[in-house]
C-alpha cells in the first residue's frame, strides 16, 4: 500500500510556483494577486482563509482579504462582488462560503467575472469544463487529478466510483476523468444516497473516489483488493488521544480500508492540502492570462 501524501506533493508544487513567480519579478512583472472575501465568523472559513493568506506569503503572491459582517446586505456583497472584477490589480477571487441566508451564493457566485473565478464556481468555468474547454477547475477535483498524475495512477479504461454528486466535488471529478485525457479516460459511476446496490457497484471499481462527507462510511468489505481510495471527506470528532480533545477523519475507515487498498491518501494531509495549491496554480494562470487571454 502507497500512502498518497498530500503535504509532499502540494509543497513541490509551491516550490514550482514560487520559481514561476520570481521569473516573472525579474522580467519586471508584478507578482499574481489574490483576494478573498469573507463574511462573519464561520470557524472552518476563518482557517481556510488564513491558510490561503499563508500559502499566497510562501509563493510571493500578493494577497488582500475583504471581511465583512453577516450584517452585509446582498445589494452590498454584490457592489463588492463588482470592484474587485473591475480591478485591474486582482488577478483573482474567491467568495468564502457558505454565506449568510439572506444572501443567495448563486446569485453572488453568477456575478463574478469569470476570467477572475479562481475557484471554478462559475457557471461558465463549468460548462466549459464539461466540454473540455480551457477553464479553471475548482480546487478539490484538480487537487486530486494532480495528486493521481503526480503518482502516475493509471486511470484509462479503469473502473472509477464516486460517492457523492455535489456542484464542487463529485460532479466535476465524474466529468474530468471520463473526459479524453491523462489523467482520463475512465468509465466513471457516480453513485449517490438513491443509488441502490452501492456496495456491489463499488466492489467493481478499480478507484473510489469517496466525497460524501459522511464519517468512516467506506469501509474495508465495499473495497476490493487493489483498489485506488481517495478520501475527500473531512468531519471533526471527539478524541480521548489527542491534546485538543477532537480529531478529523474522513469517509474512508483508514484503517481497515488501508489493507486492501494498493494507493490511499489519509485524512488530514490527504486531498486537502491540494485545494490551496489549485486556487494558486488557478490564481498563476490568471495572472498569465492563460485561460483567458488578456
Amino acid at each position: 500500500m502507497i500512502l498518497i501524501d498530500g503535504n509532499k506533493i502540494s509543497s513541490e508544487i509551491k516550490e514550482e510556483i514560487a520559481i514561476e513567480v520570481q521569473q516573472m519579478k525579474s522580467r519586471g512583472e508584478r507578482a499574481p494577486h489574490l483576494a478573498a472575501i469573507i463574511v462573519g465568523h464561520d470557524g472552518g472559513s476563518e482557517t481556510y482563509v488564513g491558510h490561503k493568506e499563508k500559502s499566497c506569503k510562501q509563493v510571493g503572491f500578493d494577497s488582500t482579504v475583504l471581511r465583512f459582517e453577516d450584517t452585509i446586505t446582498e445589494s452590498e456583497l454584490l457592489a463588492t462582488v463588482n470592484k474587485l472584477n473591475n480591478d485591474p490589480a486582482i488577478d483573482g477571487f474567491i467568495m468564502q462560503l457558505p454565506l449568510p441566508k439572506h444572501i443567495s451564493e448563486q446569485k453572488v457566485i453568477e456575478a463574478i467575472d469569470p476570467r477572475k473565478d479562481v475557484d471554478g464556481f462559475h457557471p461558465i468555468n463549468l460548462g466549459r469544463m464539461v466540454i473540455g474547454l480551457p477553464c479553471y477547475v475548482s480546487a478539490t477535483p484538480a487537487g486530486i487529478v494532480e495528486l493521481i498524475k503526480r503518482y502516475k495512477i493509471e486511470t484509462s479504461g479503469k473502473n472509477v466510483v464516486v460517492i457523492g454528486r455535489s456542484n464542487i466535488v463529485g460532479k466535476p471529478i465524474s466529468i474530468l476523468l471520463a473526459q479524453k485525457s491523462n489523467p482520463g479516460d475512465a468509465t466513471v459511476t457516480l453513485t449517490h444516497s438513491r443509488t441502490k446496490n452501492l456496495k456491489e457497484v463499488v466492489a467493481n471499481a478499480d478507484i473510489v473516489i469517496a466525497a460524501l462527507g459522511q464519517a468512516e462510511f467506506l469501509t474495508a468489505d465495499m473495497v476490493k483488493k487493489g483498489a485506488v481510495v481517495i478520501d475527500v471527506g473531512i468531519t471533526r470528532v471527539k478524541s480521548e488521544t489527542t491534546k485538543s480533545g477532537w480529531k478529523l477523519i474522513g469517509d474512508v475507515k483508514f484503517n481497515e480500508v488501508a489493507e486492501k487498498a494498493s494507493y490511499i491518501t489519509p485524512v488530514p494531509g490527504g486531498v486537502g492540502p491540494m485545494t490551496i495549491v489549485s486556487l494558486l496554480q488557478n490564481t498563476l494562470k490568471a495572472a498569465k492570462g492563460e485561460i483567458y487571454p488578456k
